[in-house]
């Protein structure tokens, strides 16, 4: 028994599995390519961003200053993921509402509009350039899925929104692992001083998170 498929379905199942093909076929290629103890420290890390809090200001210093993995690699590598998720979400949007998790996920965001607009009004004035800042300075949850979902929030077009999030991917993602390596550098010229930026750092981070986990309570 023969199925046919009209071009319509073709279509859709295109942009369907377009994005994991090409997902697929780039990481498979730099699975091929990169040392094998450089391809088994990076693709947890990979897998690692798709589940908060992670975000790219964690994993991206995790893979440079801890597995020594290339800045540029570490950065295209997180980006490409962003870019990816936003393509998709630029064919499947509706559909990937239907998703378990990332469903619920969305549909919870898309539900606090308001909440979102008061957070990030400065975005929508901005429109295309907004995104891209939204993108590429590291807020937590600000990848390739909310910065669609804000986009879609604030009307932009769907292949607007996908450029502004690849390119404030891009961008954002080579600024951190450029920081993490003059990090790194920095750190083998002065040990010890680094160990107290590193101090201060954590400690200034602690009291942002507790002065923000008291916002919420109140």
């Amino acid at each position: 028994m023969k199925i046919k498929l009209d071009s319509k379905t073709l279509i859709r199942l295109t942009k369907f599995f377009a994005p994991f093909i090409l997902g697929f076929c780039v990481f498979s290629a730099l699975g091929l390519t990169l040392e094998k103890e450089v391809w088994e420290h990076l693709w947890p890390l990979l897998t690692g961003y798709f589940f908060p809090p992670l975000g790219k200001e964690s994993i991206i210093p995790t893979g440079v200053l801890v597995f020594g993995i290339n800045p540029l690699i570490m950065a295209l590598s997180v980006a490409f993921v962003d870019i990816l998720v936003a393509l998709f979400l630029v064919w499947n949007y509706d559909l990937a509402k239907k998703i378990p998790f990332v469903g619920k996920f969305m549909v919870k965001i898309e539900t606090k509009g308001k909440n979102i607009e008061q957070k990030y009004g400065w975005v929508k004035p901005l429109r295309f350039i907004g995104i891209v800042l939204f993108v590429m300075i590291p807020f937590q949850g600000s990848g390739g899925l909310v910065g669609s979902i804000v986009g879609r929030l604030i009307g932009m077009k769907p292949w607007n929104t996908f450029f502004a999030i690849s390119i404030g991917a891009v961008i954002g993602c080579l600024l951190i692992a450029t920081f993490a390596q003059a990090f790194r550098v920095f750190a083998e010229i002065n040990t010890e001083l680094t160990l107290l930026l590193v101090g201060v750092i954590v400690v200034i981070a602690i009291l942002y998170f507790i002065k923000k986990r008291r916002n919420k309570q109140e």
